[in-house]
């Protein structure tokens, strides 16, 4: 029987530390609770599994050869921490704002503020990104159709399925993560067992591919730190989970349990996968630039239509990303407005769903699909920047919120704690060195330099903005 909520979720908890008390939803309705445990269970599977993962692996393979088993173990490591931070607040509180509520309550607001509108605009932008990618593959099979309209069908499609109840947002990331899920998990049992000899037609290759052309570290130093960069933003899409909780009908059980299965997922999913290709085919086979590394893994294989297979893989992904971004935009905008972040016709609740929030999210990702047409050379590209390095904005977020919420937590409600960080502080200390060590690495490279200054520029402004509403809310009291 699902429980009653007497608040809407996307308020969070009750505001502390100078935080302004939550606003309920304009029309005083609440968000729904829809979700069951399976679409829970299957949305942190399929999350992650994401795009990143068969599109951009291979520039990651190229840089860095057979230490991107490395590289992926290394991230993975770091995002599986970041994971049990969040999942540790997540589980104590609840909301469909996320790491923005917690870090309010443990930063203040303009922290909050920061940390959420940053999300959404990352989020919104990637809606348009996979769309355009979609739309790619779909003009590949159908040449001659325009790609705009391919990506309208596709934007008309999920802001149905959002618009509606969020059930139907569960259902269909359910099918979706399924759908990669098998894709993957197929990959990797073919993998094996081409691996040991046991495939027909197929030699076991051994050692060979790992130990020659060139060595384990055929860049060097460089060419791992490429890869470790190209690798730290493939987990990107964890974080829904703990957004989508917050609809769900137990949402601490939902949250407790996706975290303490994310370390054997990023290590199967991930790791494993990376193993298989470096093992099976050489790291320098133009093909795994060119075709995608799964593709030239399949190629040698010899599993027929690999390429038409794996388009259909990759499409399911960037379809899945699509859903699951205007979702989690749409509910992070929510939060924030329920917490007086943000204009309050967003917050507009309807039948259990921030319609207004949905409209938003979809039409600034439309946007970005033009501006790809209007402005491909300055515009676009700033764009691209600006959401380049967001992502690790919110994982410092998680981690400050988690360094102090922690101790807080343990003093006030210590029944609430039923997901623990390992090793705190310690673990939560040194994943925030972790990051800074990363951004010093994108500082270091050319291709990465542009998208953290820009994303800095970013953080700098919506920093500036909260902390002016912040003053304001104060004075005003």
């Amino acid at each position: 029987m699902p429980r009653t909520r007497t608040s809407s979720p996307a308020a969070g908890p009750p505001a502390t530390s100078g935080s302004p008390a939550p606003a309920p939803a304009p029309d005083g309705s609440s968000l729904g609770n829809g979700l069951r445990q399976r679409h829970l269970s299957m949305i942190a599977l399929g999350g992650v599994i994401g795009a990143g993962l068969f599109v951009g692996s291979g520039a990651g393979i190229a840089s860095a050869g057979p230490s991107i088993v490395v590289a992926y173990a290394v991230s993975g490591l770091l995002v599986m921490l970041v994971m049990r931070m969040l999942g540790e607040m997540s589980a104590a509180h609840p909301a469909s704002g996320s790491f923005s509520v917690h870090a309010e309550r443990a930063l203040g607001p303009w922290a909050g503020f920061t940390a959420g509108w940053s999300f959404w605009v990352l989020l919104s932008v990637a809606v348009g990104l996979e769309g355009i990618g979609a739309a790619d593959i779909v003009t590949g099979w159908l040449p001659g159709t325009p790609q705009w309209m391919w990506v309208a069908l596709f934007m008309a499609a999920f802001l149905g399925t959002n618009l509606a109840a969020v059930r139907n947002f569960g259902e269909f990331e359910f099918w979706f993560a399924a759908l990669k899920v098998a894709a993957i998990s197929l990959f990797l049992v073919l993998g094996v067992l081409a691996i040991t000899g046991v495939l027909p037609d197929v030699d076991a290759p051994g050692s060979a591919h790992l130990a020659g052309d060139g060595g384990f570290l055929p860049h060097g130093a460089n060419g791992f730190i490429i890869g470790l960069l190209a690798s730290v933003f493939a987990y990107g899409g964890l974080e829904t989970v703990t957004i989508a909780a917050a609809e769900s009908e137990n949402p601490v059980r939902g949250v407790a349990k996706a975290v303490r299965t994310a370390m054997w997922r990023i290590a199967l999913f991930y790791v494993g996968s990376m193993a298989v290709i470096v093992v099976l085919v050489p790291w320098d086979d133009p093909k795994v630039v060119e075709k995608g590394p799964y593709v030239a893994t399949l190629d040698h294989l010899g599993i027929p239509a690999a390429g038409r297979i794996m388009d259909v893989v990759i499409l399911v992904a960037l379809l899945s990303a699509m859903n699951a971004n205007i979702y989690g935009a749409s509910r992070m905008a929510g939060s924030l407005v329920a917490r007086g972040q943000g204009p309050q016709v967003l917050g507009r609740i309807s039948s259990g769903v921030p319609r207004n929030a949905v409209l938003a999210s979809s039409v600034f990702g439309f946007l970005c699909v033009l501006l790809s047409y209007w402005r491909p050379d300055d515009v676009f590209p700033w764009l691209l920047n600006m959401i380049g390095a967001v992502i690790l904005v919110v994982w410092i977020f998680i981690a400050l919120s988690q360094l102090v919420l922690r101790g807080r937590t343990e003093r006030e409600e210590p029944e609430k704690l039923v997901v623990r960080m390992w090793l705190f502080p310690v673990a939560t200390v040194a994943a925030l060195l972790a990051m800074a060590g990363i951004f010093v690495l994108m500082l270091r490279q050319p291709d990465t330099r542009d998208q953290l200054l820009a994303t800095g520029a970013l953080t700098v402004v919506l920093i500036a903005i909260g902390l002016i509403r912040q003053r304001r809310a104060a004075a005003a009291r």
